[in-house]
């Protein structure tokens, strides 16, 4: 761990080990935005004429990987994270506490514990409720990627008619979306989402994520997201989803949801992911592609 100034910002914290290198920025945020393998490129975007900013009345995106809380609504979710956050070593893990948000009186705090020996992560993201009254909210975390790679969703276990009566996964579409949109392609076990920076409608999609990850492939890079899988009996956001993908022009995000919950005065809720690099992968064109090449690095196998 140690203080660099990195894209314009004077005050970002670095944490790296032999293989991973992450770099979090402490005059706003908190944004993780560098994440790649030791002396390689940045598997996260950034925002051009944004970097090195501070102290804005607006939101700005900046890239990297954010904390937000749903469900989306304007002006709440785009509250302007854009000034200073206490930074903490706790050892194992460095603490990173914004400020407490004026009109929301939220107060989010962002945890990154790097493996001391493996290309792994782990983030927690956990906000307290200072309002003197209960609000209805769900942790979100946002990771928007660089340009040119292919997204990886699984879909809920496949099965057969007559043991399946009822139906066990959903999408989630916008007013936006186009399921005919060349960059989807539309598997039996997987979707995949190519980032193409030649178009420019924006694309959105949201599931419900029974098995808690989501993969994105870029240049033979793979990282792969993990967070809790759907919990049955919970009510997420945006008609009960625990795990949505958006692109545009410019970017990717993958995003995890945690349960909504009626967050008591003085209470937290906490949603965690944990990220791995991955190495040498090809990037996927079909299901057979992600069973072949995917599959194994996540450790989990689709019936």
């Amino acid at each position: 761990m140690k203080q660099i100034p990195f894209l314009g910002w004077e005050n970002c914290i670095q944490l790296s080990n032999r293989q991973v290198e992450l770099v979090v920025t402490a005059d706003v945020g908190p944004r993780i935005i560098y994440l790649g393998f030791v002396n390689d490129e940045n598997l996260f975007a950034t925002i051009p004429g944004q970097l090195g900013r501070t102290g804005d009345a607006a939101w700005q995106n900046y890239g990297g990987h954010r904390f937000w809380l749903a469900p989306e609504q304007m002006p709440h979710t785009y509250y302007p994270d854009n000034n200073p956050v206490t930074v903490e070593d706790h050892g194992r893990f460095v603490r990173f506490i914004a400020p407490i948000e004026i009109t929301t009186r939220m107060q989010k705090t962002v945890d990154v514990a790097l493996d001391p020996h493996e290309a792994k992560v782990t983030v927690t993201h956990t906000v307290q409720n200072l309002n003197p009254w209960a609000i209805e909210l769900a942790p979100w975390a946002l990771s928007v990627m660089a340009p040119g790679g292919m997204a990886v969703l699984p879909l809920p276990p496949r099965g057969n008619h007559r043991d399946n009566l009822l139906p066990t996964g959903h999408l989630v579409t916008w007013a936006y979306t186009n399921m005919a949109d060349p960059r989807w392609t539309w598997g039996e076990q997987f979707v995949l989402l190519r980032q193409d920076p030649g178009m420019t409608t924006p694309q959105k999609l949201g599931w419900n994520s029974v098995d808690g990850w989501l993969g994105y492939v870029r240049d033979g890079r793979f990282f792969l997201k993990q967070f809790a899988p759907h919990a049955p009996q919970a009510t997420y956001p945006d008609r009960n989803s625990s795990a949505e993908i958006y692109t545009d022009a410019n970017i990717l995000e993958l995003e995890s949801l945690a349960p909504l919950t009626q967050l008591a005065p003085n209470a937290t809720a906490s949603h965690t992911e944990t990220w791995q690099l991955f190495a040498d992968v090809l990037t996927p064109i079909s299901d057979a592609d992600v069973v072949a090449n995917i599959l194994p690095l996540v450790g989990k196998r689709k019936s």
